[in-house]
């Protein structure tokens, strides 16, 4: 199971690095409308790196065994997913998933964030089943 989490844990990051691709193509920042919905670059520079750094200690504790590993990968995904969780409220709220003229992949966004679901679930059953908690 350690091996599906970080499968899943990949495809979150595949489409969100298409997310990332299809938003900068886009402009970027410099298209963003509203202010209260806008993106802060923080957060779209510490979403992305701590889901990548939290894969990274996952693997390594895939490949090693050790626990203070997976504890940095939940304690990372978990703020990883907090954060993108913040960033699906604002794309909602700024009424981005209704506009069809940016062409943004609305089912990109809902497949992204159900591998990041599942990933969570996954890291949390499998560190529970390898007594790693």
């Amino acid at each position: 199971m350690g091996l599906l989490t970080a499968v899943t844990w990949t495809i979150a990051a595949l489409i969100g690095i298409y997310l990332l691709h299809r938003w900068l193509s886009a402009g970027g920042l410099r298209r963003q409308e509203a202010k209260v919905t806008r993106f802060p670059v923080t957060l779209l520079l510490s979403h992305p790196a701590l889901a990548a750094a939290s894969l990274a200690c996952w693997v390594a504790y895939l490949l090693t065994g050790r626990a203070p590993l997976a504890w940095l990968a939940l304690c990372g995904l978990t703020v990883a997913a907090l954060l993108g969780f913040t960033m699906f409220t604002r794309w909602l709220g700024g009424g981005r998933h209704q506009r069809r003229a940016t062409g943004f992949p609305v089912l990109a966004v809902i497949l992204h964030g159900v591998a990041g679901v599942t990933t969570f679930a996954l890291l949390l059953v499998t560190a529970g089943i390898a007594r790693v908690f």
